[in-house]
């Protein structure tokens, strides 16, 4: 327990890590620190299941349906400017469809599809360090099936 007996709780998010043709789906956004690049991501609302919170927020981000297919990883993350502790579960999957009329969430400025070395050469605007890392072990061939994960509602 912390010193004033609050437990301490990590903030849960998750990620979509989606390749096609040889690019990845990234969106550029609006942060304290300027305009950063990410994987379409968010944080776990109450009730709502780690798979759920993934479609809802590659939607929510780039206006893109997306199936989770595999668990590429999970991370924990301290942003120590902040003094916030994220655990990150990145998925990989299919894109299903497009709702290019679809506002994105606030915040959000547009999806772009980038090369590997694109995402590279800006690693300055990253929003963490793990948009990188998070593409590195997809890269790798890091794949985790999804029954890994049990959600009781």
């Amino acid at each position: 327990m912390s010193p004033n007996n609050e437990i301490w709780k990590p903030n849960v998010t998750v990620a979509a890590v989606i390749e096609r043709d040889g690019k990845f789906l990234l969106v550029e956004e609006e942060t304290e620190r300027g305009l950063r690049f990410n994987q379409p991501a968010g944080h776990l609302e109450p009730d709502e299941g780690l798979l759920d919170a993934a479609i809802r927020e590659t939607l929510e981000e780039s206006a893109f349906h997306f199936t989770p297919r595999v668990l590429i990883g999970v991370y924990q993350y301290r942003d120590h400017s902040k003094e916030i502790t994220y655990m990150r579960f990145a998925f990989g999957g299919d894109i299903t469809g497009h709702k290019k009329d679809r506002a994105l969430d606030t915040g959000i400025l547009r999806a772009v599809w980038m090369s590997t070395e694109e995402i590279r050469a800006c690693g300055d605007r990253h929003r963490t360090p793990l948009v990188m890392r998070c593409i590195d072990d997809y890269l790798a061939g890091t794949r985790y099936p999804l029954d890994l994960i049990t959600h009781y509602a």
